[in-house]
């Protein structure tokens, strides 16, 4: 049987990584009291015992962490920031093209993060394509709910006292410096990173990532767009909507506590918006770790998810 430790198993994405795990008959969790969770020597110990490690943890500690592991034998998948853009590192995206076999190969494997997984499956297959060129300079605007923020964020946004701001929308990333822009140009193969504006919405969990883009910026009109994304959707979980409006309204919400992401092309022939909508912490987080764990076992590729 597996043996499967959680690094960082108190936070947002360990909880829930742990809780889904907890209810699978082929592995074994290895848990370490609350008084040793932080302790190096037996966080060690757990890292070199285990088959399979996950780190959910600060990027700083995951990079700490991957140092105690002394062996050739423990696969790691990073749900931080601190590898995704790494040297021997796989980027855990299943669905992009070669990718798969990657991850199944792989004994090191960064988890993408949520606002990336949208954009990169909007703009990777585009650029593979030649549909849109790696010189392009894109814009991106991604919408999620508190969760994605984790325990402290979770606690300001549910608290009785709550700042009274909280109550509308709230952009960030205002420098233009947020941590996913590494990964989001660099998987993608563009030349510039996108302009992108991240903005949290007082609701728990669920994302919607657009990208807009004139006609002027793309070698397809919207029905060859949609079928790059049919073609490149086949495998995995996320797929190509038809139709994924609800009465001319997109919610960010819609596939909230699902592990799947759904692809839409909506626009004219002058203006196109691609959308990807999935769950922050389903293919955002933790069902993407969950999903490139099963692939790494050999187990059903969507075992344990929610699609």
């Amino acid at each position: 049987m597996t043996r499967v430790f959680i690094d960082g198993s108190a936070g947002t994405t360990g909880l829930n990584i742990f809780s889904r795990l907890s209810k699978r008959r082929d592995l074994t969790l290895i848990e370490l009291p609350e008084e040793r969770r932080k302790d190096p020597s037996a966080r060690r110990d757990a890292l070199n015992e285990a088959d399979l490690c996950f780190l959910c943890l600060p990027d700083d500690a995951a990079r700490e962490a991957v140092a105690m592991v002394e062996n050739d034998r423990t696969a790691v998948i990073d749900t931080s920031t601190a590898h995704r853009v790494a040297p021997g590192w796989v980027y855990g995206f299943p669905e992009l093209a070669g990718q798969r076999a990657r991850i199944q190969g792989a004994l090191r494997i960064a988890n993408p993060g949520c606002h990336a997984s949208g954009f990169i499956a909007l703009v990777q297959p585009l650029v593979a394509a030649g549909a849109v060129r790696a010189d392009a300079e894109l814009t991106c605007f991604s919408l999620t709910g508190y969760s994605g923020g984790g325990k402290k964020m979770i606690a300001e946004y549910e608290g009785a006292q709550r700042d009274p701001l909280l109550d509308a929308p709230r952009q960030y990333g205002l420098g233009q410096s947020h941590k996913h822009l590494k990964e989001m140009q660099a998987v993608c193969g563009l030349q510039t990173a996108p302009v992108f504006c991240p903005i949290v919405a007082p609701y728990y969990a669920g994302m919607e990532v657009t990208v807009p883009l004139f006609a002027s910026q793309t070698q397809a009109n919207l029905q060859q767009l949609r079928d790059i994304y049919r073609d490149a959707y086949r495998q995995g979980v996320v797929r190509l909507a038809e139709d994924g409006g609800e009465g001319g309204f997109l919610s960010a919400g819609a596939l909230a506590g699902r592990d799947g992401m759904e692809i839409t092309v909506h626009g004219n022939e002058e203006r196109i918006l691609l959308v990807a909508r999935f769950d922050n912490l389903g293919k955002g987080a933790c069902g993407a770790a969950i999903q490139n764990m099963n692939l790494l076992l050999g187990a059903e590729e969507t075992t344990g998810l929610v699609i």
